[in-house]
């Protein structure tokens, strides 16, 4: 099963850990999961940052904040299902530029070791394949880009556009 992800985070140089601020994925069935960490720390963020992920975030009372525990435990949830089931699902993951974002991925259960029964330990990356397509464009984004749950819908388009446009077109 395919899951398409993206993540917001604070970057701030290498004395201080990738800080999650949002985590979206999509799976290939269309299922969608979307997260809003509480453990960040807003003056870490750069002025970018602050003013076109943190400004733009969901209201608390829209999307409650959670812990990356709390997060972790979702995210086994939505992989596996209610029954978290590891042996019927063989998760592939998908990102854009992901490195940052599965680094800070496996972060939230503590390190890539501590990644659950059957994850991947790697992202696989859409910009390395178009980069082996001959950089094909990708369909424009538009309305909600630094929003981790429209860049993940956007990752499963990309996917499917590079799938069937330019793979099977």
């Amino acid at each position: 099963m395919k899951f398409y992800l993206d993540t917001e985070f604070i970057e701030s140089g290498p004395s201080k850990p990738i800080q999650l601020i949002s985590l979206g994925m999509v799976s290939e069935d269309g299922r969608e999961f979307y997260a809003i960490s509480s453990e960040f720390h807003y003056d870490d963020a750069s002025p970018w940052v602050k003013e076109n992920v943190l400004a733009t975030l969901e209201p608390a009372e829209v999307v409650p904040r959670q812990s990356l525990r709390q997060i972790g435990i979702a995210i086994i949830h939505f992989v596996f299902g209610p029954d978290v089931n590891t042996s019927k699902v063989k998760p592939e993951f998908w990102g854009y530029y992901s490195d940052y974002d599965w680094v800070v991925f496996c972060q939230i259960f503590g390190t890539m070791m501590d990644l659950p029964t059957n994850f991947p330990m790697y992202c696989r990356d859409l910009k390395q394949w178009c980069d082996d397509l001959g950089n094909p464009e990708l369909p424009a984004q538009g309305k909600g880009e630094h929003n981790a749950i429209s860049d993940a819908r956007w990752n499963k388009q990309a996917w499917e556009f590079l799938m069937n446009g330019v793979i099977g077109g």
